[in-house]
Formats: C-alpha cells, sequence, structure tokens
C-alpha cells in the first residue's frame, strides 16, 4: 500500500516533518506501506503560479498524482495564527475536490503552544471532512514542551493504528472479507456467510445473480451449497 506524507512544514529541520516521519515510521510498523513524503516548502512557487495560470508546474502535478494514488494520506501542518498555514491550505486548494473522497487521512500538527491544539478539530477536521475523506479518529498535536515528554509517543502509536487499520479495511473492499474467508471454512460456514452477505444488499432468490456486488459472485456461483433466505423473511423470523 502507497502512503503520502505531506508535510507543510518551512524550517530546516522541521518539527513539522519530526513529527510527520515519526507518524509514518509508526504505520509502517502496522502495516507494509511504501512512504512518499511531499514537502509544500519546495513547491510553494509552483503552488503560487498554479492560482494565476490554472496549471500545475511539472513537481506540483507529480506531488497532486502521489496523493490522489495514494492508499492513506498524513497530513502536518504548523500552526500560524490559530490555524493550518496559508501554504497548507493552499496545496489542498488546487487539489482536485474529488482526490480524497474515501481516503483514510492522518492530521497532525506542531505548535509553540499547547493552546493551539484545537486546531485539530475546529480547522483541519472540518477540512478533511469536507473534502470527504476518512479522517481517523485520533489526531496528534505537537508543542514544543511535548518533545521528549510523556503522551506523545503514545498519541502516536495509537494514531498510527488506526490508519493502518483503515487502510487494510478500505483497501480490502467493503463486503468481500466474509466471502474470502469463506474459501477457508467448511461449506455450511460458508453458506452461513454467504446468507448474511446477500441479505445486507436485500435480494431475493431470483434476483440475487443480477444485482449482487462483484464480490459476492463466487458465493452465488456456487448457490447449490445452500439455501439463499430472502432479507423479509428473516427479518419476519426475528418478530415476537
Amino acid at each position: 500500500m502507497k502512503l503520502v506524507v505531506v508535510s507543510a512544514g518551512l524550517s530546516v529541520p522541521s518539527s513539522t516533518r519530526l513529527l510527520a516521519d515519526r507518524l509514518a515510521a509508526a504505520t509502517g510498523r502496522y502495516t507494509s506501506v511504501d512512504i512518499q513524503v511531499v514537502e509544500l516548502r519546495d513547491l510553494a512557487v509552483e503552488i503560487a503560479h498554479n492560482f494565476t495560470s490554472g496549471f500545475p508546474g511539472r513537481a506540483l502535478s507529480a506531488a497532486l498524482e502521489s496523493v490522489t494514488e495514494a492508499d492513506g494520506l498524513i497530513v502536518v501542518t504548523p500552526v500560524f495564527s490559530a490555524s493550518y498555514s496559508g501554504l497548507f491550505k493552499s496545496f489542498f486548494d488546487v487539489l482536485d475536490q474529488e482526490a480524497l473522497t474515501g481516503k483514510p487521512v492522518l492530521i497532525a500538527a506542531t505548535g509553540g503552544s499547547a493552546r493551539h491544539s484545537l486546531v485539530l478539530e475546529h480547522a483541519l477536521r472540518p477540512l478533511f471532512a469536507y473534502l470527504r475523506a476518512v479522517v481517523v479518529p485520533t489526531a496528534v498535536y505537537a508543542a514544543s514542551e511535548d518533545w521528549g515528554a510523556e503522551g506523545l509517543a503514545e498519541r502516536i502509536d495509537r494514531a498510527a493504528g488506526e490508519l493502518a487499520r483503515l487502510m487494510e479495511g478500505l483497501g480490502s473492499g467493503a463486503g468481500t472479507g466474509a466471502v474470502r474467508r469463506a474459501d477457508a471454512v467448511d461449506t455450511a460456514d460458508a453458506a452461513d456467510m454467504a446468507d448474511v452477505a446477500v441479505a445486507s444488499v436485500a435480494v431475493d432468490t431470483d434476483t440475487a445473480a443480477a444485482v449482487a456486488p462483484r464480490s459476492l459472485d463466487g458465493a452465488l456461483a456456487s448457490a447449490h451449497r445452500f439455501t439463499v433466505i430472502p432479507f423479509e423473511q428473516q427479518l419476519a423470523a426475528l418478530r415476537p
């Protein structure tokens, strides 16, 4: 899987990049990922030109393509004036609005004071919710005093684990897990799981083969091994 890290740090070395690297490394401990880092500092001029010309330069175009094709994102910004940096926002302004739909995103920020930690909830999370990304529950903020202190490593590890699980879950395809596991169990168990999968799309025996998701093709092809119970019948059986 491809993990793209977007860092909006401006200085070298940068605490923003340091946090980004630690989050990426922690994610890599949970699942196998190919990590690519996009440094927005190197793209600042091309981002500005994109606003005036409407066309991205070569480096910016490559960065936008990487973000679009990623299986998951880690995005980290320094806090400027109680919000994300202008460079950070500008990059996502030139990104196609459909590019992040359904994509797992871990949000993080750095700042000089712990008082700016709410930037994660009042600025970054709404931004990526608007872009229809799937934002992991745990966001990570690192103030100057957090480096080397207790708590930061645990937050990084928890957020990375959540991102890894989302990437694995969404990457495997919704609704296909039960059918894939059916290959490893006996016929009776396979029948039970296939019944549940077919009922979830609310189809009857006659129309199941026509409208079931592609992930159920294998189960439906072997329908002689089990009986498909219509959803309405299952629901009636549960009523007192």
